[in-house]
């Protein structure tokens, strides 16, 4: 269950619809999901939110889009967030994305999760030649 209470019509806010335009505008789609729609009961963290997305994911870089989509589905995983996990893994289908790289990707999240278990779990140093700092 939700921790806030989605607006009835959260575009009667300037700001809030503002932010709502560029989404469809930047995604090219009227769909704005229930992660957009639940911040907008805070435009401030609404805007900064959306801008920060728009920077990272939908601002050309030197990752691709899918890879970019696929990093995001390895954190969601990490850190518990079945939204986005959901969210991201429809983003990055609808980016290309395929059954057998999602299966590929999921075995490296699974062998991650139990190597990083082991080195934690070990204490095992820090090689020398891996530390830059």
């Amino acid at each position: 269950m939700s921790t806030v209470t989605p607006l009835e019509n959260p575009e009667s806010d300037p700001r809030v619809k503002a932010v709502f335009d560029d989404i469809r505008a930047t995604r090219q789609t009227n769909f704005i999901n229930n992660m957009w729609r639940y911040l907008a009961f805070d435009p401030a963290l609404l805007e900064q939110t959306w801008a920060e997305v728009k920077r990272v994911m939908a601002t050309p870089s030197t990752l691709d889009p899918l890879t970019k989509e696929m990093v995001y589905i390895t954190a969601s995983i990490i850190n518990g967030c079945s939204y986005c996990v959901h969210s991201h893994t429809a983003a990055a289908t609808a980016k290309g994305m395929t059954r057998e790289q999602h299966a590929e990707l999921m075995s490296i999240v699974a062998l991650a999760a139990k190597t990083n278990q082991l080195a934690t779990a070990l204490q095992v140093p820090v090689d020398p030649v891996f530390d830059r700092g």
